[in-house]
Parts: structure tokens; C-alpha cells; sequence
């Protein structure tokens, strides 16, 4: 579970390669809880929700928030990527989440996939 999450970080701009499922289950599942307790931390120590900015602490704090957010959703990106390489699929098939209810279903079951001998395996 570790190792997933440190793999995660050190990957975070790999968008080539391969990600087993538990490589990719594991780091989504800690970075929803991770995320979850620290945004309901902020809104409960200031009384108002994060992206409400009424002095500049508020403002830097909001600032680094989005900053997290964005490096999360990248290495996200780039994890999503290596999983479909995973499972002998190109990262194009990312873009099928865009598609309302059934592209979302469609992606998880990418998602699950076992691992196929690919064409990304060094």
C-alpha cells in the first residue's frame, strides 16, 4: 500500500510505462481519504468552506489548496494512463469518461481489467 503511494509520487509526470490495479486502486482510495479529512479540517477550524476567501491567510491557503489539487489531478492523469497501458489499451481511452453515466461505468471496467501481456512492458 506504501510503495503504491510512494510509486504515485515518483511517477507523477510518467505518463509511459505500466500500473498494476493495485498500484492504481490503492493511491485513488488514500488520496479521496487523505483529501476528504484535510478539506473537512480547514472548513471546521475556520467555520466556512475553503474556497471561501475573506482575508489573505484565506487566500494563501486557498492557493496552496489549488496547487495540491492540480499536482493530484496530474499524477491522477498520468496513473490513469499507465493503468489502461496496463490492461493493453492506449491512454485515448481516458477521454471516454467524458461521456455521460456510461462512459463513466465503461472506465472503471477499463480499470479493472487483469494485466495483458502489452505492447508498454519494457
Amino acid at each position: 500500500m506504501f510503495k503504491a503511494y510512494g510509486e504515485f509520487w515518483n511517477n507523477l509526470f510518467n505518463f509511459s510505462g505500466t500500473s498494476s490495479r493495485s498500484q492504481y486502486w490503492w493511491p485513488i482510495i488514500i488520496n479521496y481519504i487523505i483529501g476528504g479529512i484535510i478539506v473537512n479540517y480547514i472548513s471546521t477550524a475556520n467555520g466556512y468552506s475553503i474556497d471561501t476567501i475573506y482575508t489573505f491567510s484565506d487566500l494563501t491557503v486557498n492557493t496552496v489548496a489549488k496547487t495540491i489539487a492540480f499536482l493530484v489531478w496530474l499524477g491522477t492523469l498520468s496513473l490513469k494512463f499507465r493503468r489502461l497501458h496496463d490492461s493493453d489499451h492506449s491512454g485515448g481511452w481516458v477521454l471516454i469518461s467524458f461521456l455521460p453515466f456510461i462512459g463513466t461505468i465503461w472506465f472503471f471496467i477499463l480499470m479493472i481489467l487483469p494485466t495483458r501481456r502489452n505492447r508498454w512492458t519494457y
